[in-house]
């Protein structure tokens, strides 16, 4: 599919692209949309992808009479947007780690390391673009990625310059998506639940043990129970899963049918104790409570250990292509096969050579954190290899799944992990350890999510006849400005919550759930209690995956990190892209039939509630803490407690309408 794509622009034209105001007006948004991101990353543990509120923005912007601009300058504004959210999210899943380790009273930092931070967001984000420009051909081209949300993207991109037709299903399901967000999001209205909870109790068991020579042990009582959560009421999710089609929504669920329905429910029935002994500092708990910590403390590293085995097959996957990114890197010949504009990249020598630059100050920075020179050497090298496995590993996911459902967390985990190891192994232990690990992590983190940022914005801009090297220099450019402006909003929530009464990042307000566990694991493997037993068997499972070749044991281990409501919504968007194939097929017509109608719907969807999400937590950081309070004087009303769930079922409805009906209807 991505070989035989003709894009909008053809390869001859001569439209002005790189321009001064493009430039300006993507830095700009970046700045805006990196600092609404930072506020809802640090309260909900996740951001909004900037590319769907970053292209309607450069669609409006460069219709002003002072803007006129086409579509090649809409895309380089878009793509210089996105390196903002991208290096938010790398910043605020590891970098307010190093305020909540806290070691016997011992702290690493009291407050924000302004140059320190922001050296770790500029080095890690011109190493993930970097490393990106390397694997351009490999992830846009060969591996032939769906790219869910690219596609989405560009729909609303290409829909939305003049003359184009199918604007009104885009802009309509936009519409739908604002409004719904808007009534389930805290920050608006809400009177939507998102998911609704079930529980179902295990009869009680006795079961009578015996060894091998059949002698009788002992009888043990169990019981226990199977906790599981509905679809979200999400359009954007819902319209993922109708992109990525059933194949791969389905792939993804899989892993959270064994995490959710499977392997907690095991931990719990195994286990008559477990809520006594998670009860025994006199905590209250509920069921879900119960699931919840058996989720992310003993089915996560799981997870994760088998994220660290799907991400080398991943990379084994791609050898030849890899290989051939390589050979093309110190070819003399390369940048003239490419044969025209939409082939070029900048020079991949002085970009392979510019990363492999990088790593000094990198390396003095880490000398900094472990006051040790073999320290600080081993971290630039475990840095350097994992940073490039992720880059590829995280980018092939995006192609997969989209950059909204991109494990970050996964894969910033496995970096944390085995920097620790390699690091303890050299006998770099205590507070400087810790510091070193969450600096290689760190660093790691902001590559991944450049990455899949940047991957997705490369491909987004093949289909549109963008210049390659051209979006590349302008995600640089952005970066190199954008890394020394976004440390400023972490600070200022985290002081201004202290100022307010609380503790800052890492209280109620702010919890960071991702830094949190990065200063836990940090802590507990540099002080021995890292429970390895769990990413071993983890390993081992990606390894039965493999030999029985199940398709792409990542993304299993991906829905087995990620909660199962948002699986599962995948899960029901890949359905309903089923049941209109089904029907297209009974009918007699081509499957493909209509399917460019809704596409549309759903692109409009996913850009709809996510430029909303974005507004909202931008109102937060004005003093709006909800629109509800501040019509109403209230954050809850009563219709969400008491018809919330119900209500969410017009959100299906609704959904599903549009995805599966309206695109097989013969006239708009």
């Amino acid at each position: 599919m991505s070989k035989e794509l003709k894009p909008y622009v053809p390869e001859n034209s001569n439209l002005p692209e790189f321009t001064l105001k493009a430039i300006v007006l993507g830095v700009l948004m970046a700045v805006v949309l990196g600092a609404a991101n930072a506020y809802l990353g640090l309260k909900a543990g996740m951001t909004i992808a900037a590319a769907f509120p970053a292209a309607v923005i450069s669609i409006a912007a460069f219709r002003l009479p002072f803007m006129r601009g086409n579509v090649l300058e809409q895309n380089i504004a878009r793509t210089t947007a996105s390196v903002g959210e991208a290096l938010v999210a790398g910043a605020i899943f590891t970098l307010p780690a190093f305020l909540i380790v806290n070691v016997g009273g011992q702290r690493l930092w009291t407050e924000f390391h302004y140059w320190e931070s922001s050296l770790i967001l500029l080095i890690g984000g011109l190493i993930g673009i970097l490393f990106v420009i390397l694997l351009r051909r490999t992830l846009c081209i060969d591996a032939e990625l769906p790219f869910p949300e690219a596609w989405a993207c560009y729909e609303i991109i290409k829909t939305g310059q003049k003359g184009e037709s199918g604007a009104g299903y885009v802009f309509g399901a936009m519409g739908i998506g604002v409004v719904i967000e808007i009534l389930k999001n805290w920050g608006g209205i809400p009177i939507i639940k998102e998911c609704k909870e079930f529980l179902i109790h295990f009869p009680r068991s006795v079961i009578h043990h015996y060894n091998t020579s059949k002698q009788p042990l002992s009888e043990i009582a169990y019981s226990g129970s199977l906790t599981m959560r509905s679809p979200l009421a999400s359009p954007a999710l819902l319209g993922v899963g109708y992109v990525i089609g059933p194949k791969y929504a389905c792939i993804n669920f899989a892993g959270g049918v064994l995490a959710w329905l499977v392997l907690i429910p095991l931990v719990v029935f195994v286990n008559p104790g477990f809520a006594e002994q998670l009860t025994a500092s006199g905590a209250t708990l509920e069921h879900s409570d119960i699931a919840y910590t058996a989720w992310k403390n003993l089915v996560q590293p799981v997870a994760v250990g088998a994220m660290l085995v799907g991400s080398l097959y991943t990379l084994w996957g791609l050898k030849k292509s890899l290989a051939g990114a390589f050979r093309g890197i110190f070819s003399k010949h390369h940048h003239a096969e490419d044969g025209g504009r939409l082939g070029k990249d900048l020079n991949l020598r002085v970009v392979f050579f510019c990363a492999l630059a990088l790593v000094i100050p990198m390396a003095v920075l880490y000398y900094y954190f472990s006051d040790s020179v073999t320290g600080a050497i081993v971290s630039a090298v475990v840095m350097l290899i994992t940073a490039f496995l992720f880059a590829a590993v995280g980018g092939w996911i995006v192609g997969l799944v989209g950059n909204s459902n991109q494990p970050v967390s996964g894969l910033t985990l496995s970096t944390l992990i085995i920097a620790a190891l390699v690091l303890l192994l050299f006998g770099v232990k205590g507070m400087p350890g810790i510091a070193a690990v969450l600096g290689v992590a760190a660093v790691v983190c902001c590559v991944a999510c450049m990455s899949g940022d940047m991957i997705q914005d490369l491909k987004i801009g093949q289909m549109i006849g963008g210049t390659p090297w051209k979006m590349e220099l302008g995600e640089i450019i952005g970066t190199v400005i954008v890394a020394f402006v976004l440390v400023f909003p972490i600070m200022i929530l985290h002081q201004g919550n202290i100022a307010a009464g609380g503790i800052g990042i890492g209280g109620a307000e702010l919890p960071a759930p991702q830094a949190g566990l990065m200063a836990q694991l940090a802590t507990g493997i540099v002080g021995g209690e890292m429970p390895w037993g769990l990413v071993l068997i983890g390993m081992c499972f990606s390894f039965g995956l493999i030999l029985v070749k199940a398709p792409a044991p990542m993304l299993i281990a991906v829905g087995m990190y990620l909660p199962f409501e948002t699986t599962f919504a995948i899960f029901v968007g890949g359905a309903f892209k089923w049941v209109a194939d089904t029907i297209k097929t009974r009918r007699g017509e081509n499957v493909e039939t209509g399917e460019g109608k809704g596409i549309l719907i759903a692109s409009g969807f996913i850009a709809g509630e996510a430029i909303t999400g974005v507004v909202l937590a931008g109102l937060v950081l004005l003093g709006i803490p909800s629109l509800a309070e501040y019509f109403f004087g209230t954050s809850e009303l009563a219709i969400y407690s008491n018809y919330g769930g119900w209500i969410s079922i017009l959100v299906f409805a609704v959904v599903a309408y549009s995805l599966i009906w309206l695109p097989l209807k013969k006239k708009a």
